[in-house]
């Protein structure tokens, strides 16, 4: 949602849960204090007893109360998709809404940090293995780096772009040192490199191929003057 401007005064747009609690509610409390809403979704406020007499005063405060959680209610509608609203039971006010948001997604948010916690262990461990080709390491650390965004980590290309130059064989030793003398690192893409990698693993394949029938030639050769002695 963008921003609106009001004789140039910019309104904060208003933040939309986008399935990170964590980082939904801090930028939702932020929004809520800077309308002096806060107090309202913190602590909620005491609807009288039925048939109990207020005085005006008492009155006015209440309506004044209702009003405000009204806006209050309505920013949390915009926030939070219908999909969601419809699973949650107490729309009453404005604090049932957030209260049972918190109970929902809090503990899917802790789940969340965990499972990126061990993603970020096994990324760092990871390492191409003797004997495997680029593509398929390049399938294995993509995959972790994808799961890793699904859980909310907006992991970047120089970051993973980093880690193969760290990872790979020494075979690749050579062809790494060159790319990183020749390229820069933050615009190259994960795309880029692996094709500039796999290009120097086809050249290797093909220098091992070429040595291996050299030999068996030579040794045919060696064979066949040896069987004339």
């Amino acid at each position: 949602m963008a921003d609106k401007v009001v004789d140039n005064y910019v309104q904060p747009a208003i933040p939309r849960f986008d399935g990170h609690y964590d980082h939904w509610s801090m930028l939702m409390e932020n929004f809520l204090r800077s309308k002096e809403y806060w107090t309202l979704v913190a602590t909620g406020f005491v609807e009288p007893e039925t048939g109990a007499v207020l005085s005006e005063a008492q009155q006015k405060r209440l309506d004044e109360q209702r009003l405000k959680d009204l806006k209050v209610k309505n920013y949390l509608f915009q926030a939070i998709d219908r999909t969601i609203l419809e699973t949650i039971l107490r729309k009453e006010t404005s604090k049932q809404i957030w209260d049972s948001m918190k109970k929902k997604y809090q503990g899917t948010s802790k789940v969340n940090r965990s499972q990126l916690q061990a993603l970020y262990r096994e990324f760092e461990t990871l390492q191409m293995k003797s004997g495997e080709s680029v593509s398929d390491y390049f399938s294995r650390t993509m995959t972790i780096a994808n799961k890793m965004r699904i859980h909310g980590d907006q992991i970047q290309d120089v970051i993973i772009v980093e880690k193969f130059f760290r990872s790979m064989t020494m075979k690749f030793d050579y062809i790494v040192c060159s790319i990183e003398e020749s390229k820069d690192i933050d615009e190259l893409s994960v795309d880029e490199l692996q094709s500039l990698l796999q290009v120097h693993e086809q050249n290797l394949n093909r220098s091992t191929t070429e040595e291996q029938a050299l030999k068996v030639s030579t040794n045919g050769e060696s064979s066949a003057a040896r069987g004339f002695g």
